[in-house]
């Protein structure tokens, strides 16, 4: 007994060892001192990055006037630690990305990391009003990824869903439900991992300022069973832009492709949360809104089920809407129409348009018009702004 407690003990010895050299390793580079990246402090912030062979380190940062081209060079310090140090950039989350030796590489030290596409970029948080519901509140929802299956569509579809802290406790309430649209290039995690929607919510919820909601984040791209990082081969789908092979479609099948997945949302995912989660099924508890392509989601969801959102809110939208269509929601006595864009955003004239429309038809409305263009800056200032109106 004694042999077989001392050869456990040196097992586990053995084991916490390895754990700890290999922590040693990553973070203390052996006898160094650990390096800190971003670390910030008073009004400025300071990128680090360990690079021994490298030539020439560059810092690249969304909040540069060209995110996509601009650069800062860094400088080669004591054992090989590339540096900079920036004016702290005005309270939002940014991303970021070290360039060396003109290849992007992401900070090893930072585990703040969001994930747009196939790309993942460290994450830069400067505090301050603008940002102080992009961080953990006390009280946490939980985000789970269930599967429906889609008759139209034809395969089986991963959704992510928020449930307000609460929800597992409180098991006879019923809850209002968001139905919050991507854009192009997204998938069903986009709106968890870009914008920040987990924490917003929760701050919100916590501090009295939005009504406890379910929100739902379907995939939108029509050909996919779930985000590409699931690695789930896509179905082929006939294509739009085809003119020769569409007109030859029946009308149907140009409504399949024109308008499946919004179908697919209004008639397969709005009944399948309302009878797989405890969501309030009624006009009143249901809202939906989208950035960009889910923008004109949202425009082509209310225009086909004029009676089934009582709160719209397209953001940045790519769609329009007829006098017609308008009237039809105006009759269906929609509680709130939130149209959101940037001044400098592509799709600004667009907005323009909707909103005399709006206006012109009489439809009650909220337009929103912030600064800057078509980035996650804006829309998670979006869903800041509009959730707390969702459901009064």
């Amino acid at each position: 007994m004694k042999n077989i407690l001392t050869t456990l003990a040196l097992a586990l010895a053995l084991t916490f060892s390895l754990q700890a050299q290999e922590l040693t390793n990553f973070a203390f580079w052996g006898n160094q001192k650990p390096i800190v990246s971003p670390e910030i402090v008073g009004d400025s912030v300071t990128f680090r990055l360990k690079a021994d062979y490298a030539t020439i380190v560059k810092l690249s940062g969304s909040w540069m006037p060209n995110p996509w081209t601009g650069t800062i060079d860094m400088t080669r310090g004591e054992n090989n630690v590339w540096e900079v140090k920036i004016p702290l950039p005005d309270p939002e989350l940014y991303t970021y990305n070290f360039v060396v030796d003109g290849v992007s590489v992401n900070d090893p030290q930072n585990v703040l990391v969001q994930r747009d596409g196939t790309r993942y970029l460290p994450m830069l948080i400067v505090p301050g009003q603008r940002t102080e519901n992009y961080v953990e509140a006390t009280q946490h929802g939980t985000v789970s990824h269930p599967w429906y299956h889609s008759d139209l569509l034809g395969m089986d579809r991963r959704l992510t869903v928020y449930t307000p802290y609460g929800y597992e406790k409180n098991t006879k309430k019923k809850y209002p439900v968001l139905y919050l649209l991507h854009g192009a290039g997204g998938d069903e995690e986009a709106w968890i991992s870009m914008g920040r929607t987990a924490q917003i919510l929760d701050n919100l919820i916590e501090k009295g300022l939005a009504e406890p909601m379910i929100v739902v984040m379907p995939n939108g791209n029509a050909n996919q069973a779930a985000a590409r990082t699931l690695n789930i081969p896509e179905k082929p789908m006939a294509n739009r832009w085809d003119r020769e092979a569409f007109e030859k479609m029946s009308e149907a099948e140009r409504d399949l492709i024109m308008n499946g997945y919004v179908r697919s949302l209004c008639t397969e995912i709005v009944p399948f949360i309302e009878k797989n989660f405890r969501a309030i099924a009624k006009p009143s508890a249901r809202a939906i809104a989208g950035l960009s392509m889910g923008g004109g989601h949202t425009i082509s969801a209310s225009i086909l089920y004029p009676e089934l959102f009582d709160y719209i809110c397209p953001l940045s939208a790519a769609g329009s809407a007829t006098p017609e269509q308008i009237a039809a929601l105006k009759k269906a006595g929609v509680k709130l129409y939130f149209l959101a864009c940037g001044n400098t955003d592509f799709l600004f004239k667009g907005a323009e348009e909707m909103h005399a429309k709006l206006l012109e038809q009489g439809l009650d409305h909220e337009y929103f018009v912030s600064d800057g263009g078509h980035v996650w800056a804006n829309w998670r200032l979006y869903l800041n702004t509009f959730a707390p109106k969702l459901f009064k």
